[in-house]
């Protein structure tokens, strides 16, 4: 069976300062896609989506293009500004792409059967690609049954500072009933805490997502019509972004897809801003002296 990992690399990371998309944090200059490719590999996969800005494709097929096409299919989805449906047209004064749904849309005639779409820029770990993969293999290309991979909320802390996580509900068999948005999360006296209240606590077992995706093509027409009535709203707002999680948050609302949540033992670690970078560094480091990656990644086959 062929399974494909689609990846969103077209983001500019504005907070970072770059392409942080192609920062290397492992030795042998290897980039955070690396090892998610490396992972998924494992896991079954064989065929890779890239969705990247065509002002980036050259930098982009030079560095991890050219490496990775020696290991496993890679096929390139471009997202840009004014690919809009009608009668929508971009206005003047936007600078960056509408968000993940409309980087989604943008691999669309590439993708026929049910895959995974992650973010390029995080570390999500093997059991997570391996327990996505498993998944797909019971998916149906027709239906709208979807999977994520749910991380433990203690494994997606940040040691400098607060986070925003999306909480999962689940109803007892493990189907998605919603996601909410929590910010100021951190780590205090052995729980997690949200900075601004006194009294509201989190044990740090509670499943987040990370925007790590099990899908199927029916997600395509069902995020063209939400994309649509987002445009509709917001056509005029110069950085208004329409993300994945809000949109499939959207479809379990109205009851228009299922979403199951996988739990996954996976740490997940990624880079936001340019110390975090020093951090990941460490954490691959560590992975490959315990033994989960060759120090030279593609030094042979997988």
């Amino acid at each position: 069976m062929n399974k494909t990992l689609a990846i969103l690399a077209a983001g500019i990371g504005s907070r970072y300062g770059g392409i942080k998309q192609m920062e290397p944090i492992g030795p042998f200059g290897a980039f955070i896609i690396d090892y998610s490719v490396y992972d998924a590999m494992r896991a079954g996969f064989n065929r890779v989506v890239f969705i990247i800005r065509k002002e980036i494709e050259h930098a982009f097929r030079k560095t991890v293009g050219k490496r990775l096409e020696k290991h496993i299919h890679c096929v390139y989805a471009f997202q840009e500004i004014d690919d809009l449906p009608a009668p929508f047209q971009a206005p003047r004064n936007r600078s960056k792409p509408w968000g993940t749904v409309q980087a989604l849309l943008a691999c669309e005639a590439l993708i026929h059967a049910p895959f995974i779409i992650i973010n390029a820029d995080d570390y999500y770990g093997r059991d997570a690609y391996l327990v996505l993969s498993e998944a797909l293999d019971h998916m149906q290309p027709q239906d709208a049954v979807y999977a994520m991979a749910g991380f433990k909320l203690n494994n997606t802390l940040s040691d400098y500072g607060t986070v925003t996580r999306g909480i999962c509900q689940a109803d007892p068999e493990g189907i998605l009933t919603s996601i909410v948005e929590q910010s100021g999360l951190q780590m205090e006296k052995g729980a997690v805490r949200v900075s601004d209240s006194e009294t509201l606590y989190f044990t740090g077992e509670e499943l987040v997502s990370m925007n790590f995706w099990g899908l199927t093509p029916t997600v395509f027409p069902q995020m063209k019509n939400l994309f649509v009535e987002f445009l509709s709203a917001h056509i005029d707002h110069p950085s208004a972004e329409f993300v994945l999680p809000t949109a499939i948050g959207s479809l379990v609302e109205r009851g228009t897809a299922q979403v199951r949540v996988l739990p996954t033992s996976s740490p997940w670690f990624g880079i936001t801003n340019p110390r975090d970078r020093a951090d990941v560094e460490e954490k691959i480091r560590t992975l490959i002296k315990k033994g989960g990656y060759p120090e030279n990644l593609w030094g042979k086959s997988v």
